[in-house]
């Protein structure tokens, strides 16, 4: 697990059924992305969490899984970094089967 660590998350994007998710179960979804942001990986498995602590010094995709209250899972994914200085264009809420 990666020490806190402030990477660019770019534009931070939610999907309907995400967005519906998180009402239904009265929860902020800032709460969500700021573990997220602190590598809090949530319930991926061991190579997952490997993986995203690999993409923060390559830049490649970083993706989080928590469960709401009600069991349902939410994803966050970080995109690929698209230039050389680490930028990221967007991080997107979302649930499995929208991906």
């Amino acid at each position: 697990m990666c020490k806190r660590v402030d990477f660019n998350c770019g534009e931070v994007l939610a999907t309907p059924g995400a967005l519906g998710a998180l009402k239904r179960n009265l929860v902020d979804p800032w709460d969500y992305l700021q573990r997220h942001l602190s590598c809090d990986w949530g319930v991926v498995c061991k190579e997952d969490q490997q993986a995203n602590d690999q993409a923060l010094k390559t830049g490649a995709r970083i993706l989080s899984a928590y469960f709401l209250p009600d069991e349902i899972k939410l994803w966050i994914i970080t995109d690929a970094a698209i230039d050389e200085n680490g930028t990221r264009a967007a991080t997107t809420l979302l649930l499995p089967e929208e991906y």
